[in-house]
């Protein structure tokens, strides 16, 4: 019998839809094609210079050219304590935390390190692409709790409970949410919380987007409502969103201290530590202030009121206002099956494709974020290519019949 080149825990993982989708449209745009991509979620503005500077200076101080601790150098590790501390009211000593490579790491380490086999995560659907994989490789079962556009994708703790079994170990909580820019309220976070605390569960609570909230919309730590999760809380977090760093690759994970000895483990022999240079950069920006996220915020929230608008105009489309995060998450459930230019698109992965190829505007379907029917655009980039792509897809559209 022929053995499989591939084994079967690698060969079940799906490559990133939103990275696939952006490197097709970069793709298609370095061929001469005018793509424009809302694919990626990554913003468009440079890492702040004195950040920048923080690492030009670190690439020439030779201690930084040798290993360093596996789990973070101590003053980066301080310093993001410090910042939890200042952020979001959570107080954490330097051995709970773990420094990695980028929130991707810290997503899979936290989960390698909780599960065993068989055991069950709740996961609120709509949900970012790595998740599943993470939980898959760890032997976990991911159970799915779907929101739609008419609760705002919030889900209630009685959906919660619904799903729950007595193999349920944790539950993964994200506010602001990618992929649908949904917020939890402070009286939601604390209720959830207070109801994870009494059924022992662990939260794994993704932060990433802390400091993108707008409005009247405000983030709450989940961690800091509800004291009584201190023993079984994970904080997931990093600088790629907050300082415009997210090819600097670093993340981290806060949680208990016998929690973060294992998970450090684990990296010592995955990784070792994290770039040096790249970590002197990180503890440039979690010291510093944070005047560089708030100019962010402002252009973030300008572009956010006109995707939605124009969105909303689409025959079709529905787009809940999002309040956090860089996202919008509409749905096109109006628009699949009917004829476009000659083509029929029987689900929104397919109404993407025909989006690529007839507007040349790159969204990623819904199918990636477990819940076909909808498109997830990033609203981070130039306000003229978004109004542009946005006004490519109203006109593509109008022509369904």
């Amino acid at each position: 019998m022929t053995r499989p080149r591939i084994s079967a825990r690698i060969a079940a993982i799906s490559e990133s839809a939103t990275l696939a989708v952006d490197a097709k449209a970069k793709a298609m745009k370095a061929a001469g094609r005018p793509v424009i991509g809302f694919g990626a979620g990554e913003p468009d503005f440079p890492t702040p210079d004195y950040i920048v500077e923080a690492a030009v200076r670190a690439a020439r101080e030779p201690r930084f050219h040798k290993y360093t601790p596996a789990g973070g150098l101590p003053e980066l590790k301080e310093a993001v304590a410090a910042k939890t501390l200042r952020d979001s009211g959570f107080q954490a000593s330097p051995a709970e935390v773990l420094i990695t490579n980028g929130g991707k790491q810290a997503v899979y380490e936290t989960f390698a390190t909780l599960l065993d086999p068989g055991d069950e995560v709740l996961v609120v659907a709509p949900y970012w692409t790595t998740y599943p994989e993470a939980i898959k490789l760890a032997g976990g079962v991911q159970v799915d709790v779907v929101t739609d556009e008419t609760s705002g994708y919030l889900a209630t703790v009685d959906e919660l409970e619904a799903a729950r079994t007595e193999r349920t170990k944790a539950l993964l909580f994200v506010s602001p949410s990618n992929p649908t820019g949904a917020v939890y309220s402070p009286e939601q976070v604390a209720e959830i919380g207070r109801w994870a605390a009494e059924k022992g569960l662990w939260v794994v609570t993704d932060e990433i987007y802390e400091h993108l909230v707008y409005g009247d919309a405000v983030f709450s730590s989940i961690a800091t409502a509800v004291p009584d999760l201190r023993d079984r809380v994970v904080i997931l977090n990093g600088v790629a969103k907050t300082y415009a760093m997210t090819g600097w690759r670093v993340g981290w994970m806060i949680g208990p201290a016998d929690v973060v000895k294992a998970a450090t483990n684990l990296q010592s022999h995955a990784t070792s530590n994290v770039s040096n240079v790249a970590q002197a950069a990180a503890l440039a920006a979690v010291s510093g202030d944070l005047s560089a996220v708030a100019e962010m915020r402002t252009a973030f929230d300008r572009r956010r009121k006109t995707i939605v608008r124009m969105l909303n105009e689409v025959p079709g489309v529905v787009c809940p206002e999002p309040l956090g995060a860089f996202y919008v998450y509409p749905s096109v459930k109006a628009v699949i099956g009917r004829e476009i230019r000659g083509k029929r698109p029987e689900s929104s992965a397919a109404l993407a494709e025909l989006i690529l190829e007839e507007a040349e505007v790159a969204v990623v379907p819904g199918e990636a974020f477990g819940t076909p029917g909808y498109f997830r655009l990033s609203y981070a980039l130039g306000d003229d290519d978004l109004a542009e792509g946005i006004t490519r897809i109203g006109k593509l559209l109008s022509e369904a019949h």
